[in-house]
């Protein structure tokens, strides 16, 4: 069973870099958005969208009572990607048992947040989503096609032509910050060019397209649809972050450099977008720094620079439990340092934190990985919450989507979350609390039998994965809706079952940021005015 199960993962990571895929992410046919019928056709448009969201926010306004002095200087907002409601229920259960107690007991930092609300994630051309439409409606506030960044449903995948129309392209509330005098940052434990973090950035046909190689690789013309690292470097919003932390330098450097750690550029065009982004900073005369190890950046928050660019690991960071202390650091030492770095604008910020490797540890079922990485999200958002005044900061936790880990069987109080059930099969035969519908963690019947996962000698180490019912190469996606957890200034407003693409536009508004309704505009107090001031306002404005 280890040899089948050790040939079986080792032919899906040589296949992974054979194709030079997203091993996590494989692609898969797309819908064409020609087949689209009415009414699904209107949500090829961004106003679509926008006025569902504005009408949302209405409808919040005459219903909750808010006040109008209640604005956000500051918005955080982080992103558990695949963080489901089980993963939830289970981390916490985790933590807790680290601590001693039962463990069903205990909290995960954001769920203390006054304020619960539900997003629906389906994009418009699937009923379950990825990263990319979802970063697209989270960040930008329109709901798009699977794979694709910051474009609307209009464009297809892959469709760099399409692409190319600027009445498809659309903004992150990133860019609303900055266009406000705010600044504006991110932070990922993947890569930095990945889908969630390049949603607050890029506009691209295509999630992959991370360096200029991968868009060749489609037959599309890297000078026509640049690279999601190239935007990062050299186009607007990406260029004016004053805080860049994550992974994947190899999208950054071509292909004639290895890094400092030996990981090769994947770049066919020459470029060193590293020292593209340093020359960037000595054109504008501010002060900068690039680091790439744990040390390096702790010796640069002693001192911040304008503007700090890190970049940890050639691909993505590495899990936290596995992770080299003395060159990795942490998801909240990442988050302090942004919103030390931030805080010093005095209009304020937006900061974008993105706890990515639960989803790729969902995705190979090793859940003891997937909900280490849920608590150290939760460790980032104790240290933002620590850092930031709930009077003028508002932070925004959610997912980007589910998966398919399911906590099943009928167990005692207190019992390990990441061992059996108390209860077994028909068979008599073991199965986990925690296990998955599909993925590579599928054990081969013996004799018609599920196989004991409990007595492999490999059990409960930190590669091992939990059994599954259907073989995949990777776990997929799940469509469930995702949990939002809010706190800080309008944080009412975040409550009830929505559109994903809401989100954005709810975080505008508190901070007063961006197109459509705010709360400190004039139409929002004048729909929070008692009466007779509303009377008296009126009746100025007639006769002056």
């Amino acid at each position: 069973m280890q040899l089948f199960q050790f040939a079986y993962c080792s032919a899906i990571v040589l296949l992974a870099n054979a194709k030079s895929i997203d091993r996590y992410h494989p692609e898969r046919d797309e819908i064409s958005t020609a087949s689209l019928s009415a009414p699904n056709s209107v949500e090829l448009t961004a106003r679509y969208w926008v006025d569902e969201a504005q009408t949302g926010i209405k409808a919040k306004q005459k219903r909750l009572q808010t006040s109008r002095n209640e604005i956000a200087r500051n918005v955080v907002m982080f992103l558990g990607d695949g963080m489901s409601v089980p993963t939830l229920a289970a981390a916490r259960t985790l933590l807790g048992q680290r601590n001693n107690q039962p463990g069903e007991e205990a909290q995960l930092a954001f769920e203390a947040f006054p304020t619960v609300g539900l997003a629906k994630t389906y994009c418009v051309d699937s009923q379950i989503a990825d990263s990319a439409c979802t970063a697209t409606a989270y960040l930008c506030g329109v709901k798009n096609n699977y794979g694709v960044l910051g474009l609307t449903a209009a464009v297809p995948r892959r469709n760099c032509s399409a692409s190319l129309d600027t009445s498809t392209h659309i903004d992150s509330i990133a860019a609303w910050a900055l266009a406000d005098g705010r600044d504006a940052g991110i932070v990922t434990t993947t890569r930095i060019t990945h889908a969630s973090p390049a949603g607050v950035y890029a506009k691209s046909a295509n999630r992959n397209w991370e360096n200029d190689a991968k868009v060749r690789e489609d037959n599309q013309d890297p000078n026509a649809c640049r690279d999601i690292a190239y935007q990062l470097v050299h186009s607007s919003p990406g260029n004016q972050f004053k805080v860049i932390l994550g992974g994947g330098r190899r999208e950054f450097l071509p292909t004639t450099s290895i890094d400092e750690e030996g990981t090769s550029g994947r770049r066919t065009d020459g470029r060193n977008l590293i020292e593209d982004w340093q020359k960037d900073k000595i054109s504008r005369n501010v002060t900068y720094q690039y680091v790439w190890n744990r040390d390096q950046l702790m010796n640069a928050a002693e001192a911040l620079p304008d503007f700090l660019l890190g970049l940890f690991e050639g691909s993505h960071m590495q899990y936290n439990l596995e992770a080299n202390v003395q060159t990795e650091p942490t998801l909240a030492e990442l988050t302090e340092i942004a919103i030390r770095s931030l805080s010093r604008n005095k209009k304020g910020f937006f900061l974008f934190v993105e706890g990515g490797r639960i989803d790729h540890a969902h995705h190979d079922n090793q859940v003891q990985l997937a909900l280490d990485e849920t608590i150290q999200m939760s460790a980032a958002v104790t240290k933002a919450a620590e850092l930031l005044s709930e009077q003028d900061s508002l932070i925004v936790v959610t997912a980007d989507h589910a998966h398919v880990m399911t906590f099943n069987g009928y167990t005692k109080r207190g019992s390990d979350i990441l061992g059996p059930s108390d209860k077994r099969d028909e068979s008599g035969i073991p199965y986990m609390t925690l296990s998955y519908t599909n993925g590579p963690g599928f054990r081969s019947h013996v004799n018609n039998t599920r196989v004991d996962v409990t007595a492999e000698s490999e059990y409960r180490q930190l590669d091992w994965m939990s059994h599954v019912d259907v073989p995949l190469d990777s776990e997929t996606h799940g469509g469930d809706d995702v949990a939002v957890f809010v706190r800080g200034p309008q944080h009412q407003m975040f409550s009830g079952l929505y559109e994903q693409s809401q989100l954005p536009h709810l975080m505008a508004y508190a901070a007063c940021i961006g197109p459509g309704l705010h709360v400190c505009s004039a139409a929002s107090r004048i729909v929070q005015m008692p009466l007779t001031m509303l009377m008296i306002v009126l009746i100025r404005r007639l006769f002056h």
